[in-house]
């Protein structure tokens, strides 16, 4: 779990010499963080499942808004991020920037079990100054050894539109318990114009046949795909490049599949895909769906009554002309983009993943001694 150490009384912290990571939060500040992730920790035990020891790993997938940019988060959002990310095992960050502050502080939060991974940003105006970042639980989540940016290269994109993805995706190989498997951050082409449908389309075309010769070289064919893909719900244009997984042999998280993860609950954005492996399995619930969601923090933090717990802050932080004295303003600008910049515009997604297939392993084997 998170150190806590800043939200300690002054009087803790007299007694003992506790390493703080925003040594001037107010007493105040402490309260209503403290009142925070105590919601947050209800929510998160009501809705996420807990670790099954050796059996399985949480994966989860967050594109955190501005990570790293910002200078308008509150010391309390980190505590809320720390606390999301450390009910997974393995958690994939999009949309880390240049700068690591935020990153940095997080781990700080995190504790000592906590390890990242983070990949270069990728220059030019269509990186966006970009990279995206792996946080895994150390005892519960290993490296593989293996890691690398994965780059086009003449003989995959001769004849394309495109020659490399827009923002470098990040592949990079892990181990828990018996399995080993290759992670892939993807942060997709945004935007609804029929431009940008297409390039996004060419750009998972072009994706997974490099992909596809990657795993011939040296990587494992057991592969996971996630982030933020700005694919669109309740149309079919996108529709073409979720056939292109399915067609080369992946499969998305069924209890994912057309729920809402951006903040505004209007798109599914985020997604995850899995290649297609007998022993390399989602676990299921008693229903037969795969075990997986969709985490809404807004419903136990910054809550859309909390408009009032804020007001200070948000007349501090506006650059605007509307009038901030106004409670209809302050709601406004509450839900859109304040408390979107406090945690982010999407929400963390999820899936839980077998690590010991040890069962089914024996049982096969046992039966190729009686064919």
């Amino acid at each position: 779990m998170p150190y806590y150490n800043d939200l300690r009384p002054d009087t803790d912290l007299k007694k003992k010499g506790y390493a703080l990571v925003f040594p001037e939060m107010r007493d105040a500040e402490k309260i209503r963080a403290i009142d925070g992730v105590l919601e947050l920790k209800n929510g998160l035990d009501n809705l996420i499942p807990p670790r099954r020891t050796d059996k399985t790993i949480l994966i989860a997938s967050w594109n955190i808004k501005e990570f790293g940019h910002t200078t308008q988060r509150l010391p309390e959002a980190y505590f809320y991020i720390a606390e999301i990310i450390a009910r997974f095992d393995l958690v994939v960050i999009q949309e880390v920037k240049s700068t690591l502050r935020d990153l940095q502080i997080v781990m700080r939060l995190l504790g000592s079990e906590w390890e990242y991974v983070v990949n270069d940003i990728t220059s030019g105006v269509d990186g966006n100054s970009e990279r995206s970042a792996y946080l895994f639980n150390s005892s519960r989540v290993k490296l593989s050894g293996v890691v690398g940016e994965l780059v086009l290269w003449p003989a995959i994109t001769d004849g394309a539109a495109i020659k490399q993805l827009k923002r470098t995706p990040y592949l990079t190989g892990f181990k828990a318990g018996w399995k080993e498997f290759g992670m892939l951050c993807l942060h997709l082409q945004p935007g609804k114009h029929q431009d940008d449908v297409q390039y996004r389309r060419e750009e998972v075309s072009l994706l997974l046949t490099a992909l596809k010769e990657k795993i011939k070289e040296h990587w494992t064919s057991s592969l996971v795909i996630a982030g933020d893909f700005n694919f669109y719900k309740g149309d079919d244009k996108d529709d073409g490049a979720v056939a292109l997984f399915t067609d080369a042999g992946y499969y998305e998280v069924d209890s994912l599949i057309g729920l809402d993860t951006n903040a505004s609950k209007t798109e599914a954005y985020d997604r995850m895909f899995i290649r297609e492996n007998e022993y390399f399995c989602v676990v299921k619930r008693p229903d037969g769906r795969m075990n997986g969601g969709v985490f809404d923090p807004f419903q136990f933090v910054y809550k859309d009554d909390q408009t009032a717990n804020y007001t200070q802050e948000m007349i501090e932080d506006y650059t605007g002309e509307k009038d901030m004295r106004d409670p209809a303003n302050q709601a406004s600008y509450y839900k859109h983009p304040w408390r979107k910049n406090q945690l982010s515009d999407h929400f963390p997604i999820w899936f839980e993943l077998e690590i010991d297939s040890s069962v089914d392993f024996l049982e096969n084997k046992r039966e190729a001694f009686e064919e």
